[in-house]
């Protein structure tokens, strides 16, 4: 009896099918055994990372655990299930995440706002201090600071006529001490905002902040911290760092989805902050006695489940001992620069002190070293994402260990730049 075409077609449909999930399954497999030298922890496999790729870049874009990423589609299913009814809770159910983050964060949550990302509360900052900035005021920073950053004060002197004063802060770095001595040395009678990395960017140095706002708060000068790469890398209480405005990420070292961060804004600088984009909570003639929710959340229908997955977050950390997670992966990020920098016979950047680094490290790379050609040698040929970059007259590598990243993975690293690095130097 011969088989129909339809039904023929059908069968050979479900045939392809299970040969590319025996196919995929077989190819994961391959890279856990590679990559991972034994079986996965029950911690690692939350990840959804590709498995062909050594990921030690986790500082630019964060990633998601399975349990916060499934809280984060039931969210988004509940949007689309009953948007009016979804929409209808929308204060109470940020409120909700507000107050676990808050606790977590060691403030108040009427003191916090959600934003996209850090950049985005920069920008609300600078944007609300525009009224207040004159000509020949100077907003104080440093020369590690991140780029988009930069730009945003840039664009904001543009419009006031103030200037934005990067000061050369010098490698190594000592002591706290010292670095706090010369960075106030650019403080003058003119400056009226210092605007810091918590940590930095490119340097991946943890900055000691807390004494910089006692010190400007006694001398009348508003504190920005710029806390992108703090939050769940590091512990975090903020009414102890004292600064008026503070932003950080919860994507990157959180795990919460992409688009979820906040800004904290201490209850007596909160009548400074005005809407970056003008929505339902501004109205002519009124002062918003929660301006963080009224001028910062409130601008239009958008997806807030990213926000909404906090409570899962922070309960996913406490679940895992983060305590313990940050302790190991700094002793891997410690281990893997001393490896690579005595390998290449260079300086570190920064002594071996939890109070200038965590997770994230800036490897020293020899100043002759054509970083571009290192940092393409080991995406093409070992499939390593790294930034590895000039800065400031100084080669970087700069290293993120999260608790995903195996001890495999950093000796894969290590012998990949210690085949490469000779013939990148000239």
């Amino acid at each position: 009896m011969s088989i129909p075409g339809d039904e023929r077609a059908g069968r050979w449909r479900e045939h392809i099918c299970q040969l590319v999930t025996t196919v995929e399954r077989m190819a994961d497999a391959h890279w856990r055994c590679l990559y991972n030298s034994g079986p996965m922890t029950d911690i690692t496999s939350d990840y959804q990372l590709r498995r062909d790729t050594v990921l030690l870049n986790h500082g630019s874009f964060g990633a998601c655990p399975k349990p916060v990423f499934d809280d984060y589609q039931h969210w988004q299913r509940e949007l689309e299930a009953h948007p009016g009814g979804f929409v209808a809770r929308w204060h109470q159910r940020m409120d909700e995440a507000r107050a676990p983050l808050a606790a977590y964060l060691g403030t108040t949550p009427d003191q916090l706002g959600f934003v996209t990302n850090a950049t985005m509360g920069v920008n609300v900052i600078a944007h609300s201090l525009r009224s207040d900035l004159r000509e020949s005021d100077q907003i104080l920073s440093s020369d590690h600071e991140y780029g988009a950053c930069n730009n945003t004060w840039a664009y904001t002197c543009s419009k006031t006529g103030a200037r934005y004063i990067q000061r050369p802060m010098s490698l190594p770095v000592t002591t706290a001490e010292a670095w706090v001595e010369q960075f106030w040395a650019g403080v003058n009678p003119r400056t009226r905002v210092i605007y810091l990395s918590h940590i930095s960017s490119p340097t991946a140095l943890t900055f000691p902040i807390t004494e910089i706002c006692r010190r400007a708060r006694a001398a009348g000068i508003l504190t920005v911290i710029d806390g992108a790469h703090v939050p769940g890398q590091r512990e975090l209480k903020l009414e102890d760092i004292g600064a008026d405005f503070y932003t950080g990420n919860c994507h990157k070292w959180m795990g919460t989805p992409k688009g979820s961060a906040f800004l904290y804004v201490r209850k007596d600088r909160q009548h400074l902050i005005e809407p970056l984009i003008v929505g339902h909570g501004w109205h002519a003639g009124q002062v918003s006695e929660k301006p963080l929710v009224d001028y910062v959340e409130q601008f239009g229908t958008r997806d807030l489940a990213a926000f909404l997955t906090l409570p899962a977050a922070i309960a996913y950390m406490h679940e895992h001992n983060w305590a313990e997670v940050r302790s190991r992966c700094f002793k891997l990020a410690c281990d893997t620069r001393h490896r690579i920098e005595d390998m290449l016979d260079t300086e570190p950047l920064c002594p071996d002190d939890p109070a200038w680094f965590s997770q994230m490290v800036a490897v020293r790379l020899p100043d002759r070293l054509n970083a571009a050609k290192l940092g393409q040698a080991l995406r093409d040929q070992h499939k390593i994402e790294i930034p590895v970059f000039p800065w400031n007259g100084v080669n970087i590598m700069r290293l993120s260990v999260q608790a995903y990243t195996t001890q495999a993975e950093l000796d894969i690293l290590v012998d990949a730049v210690g085949r490469h690095a000779k013939e990148c130097i000239g």
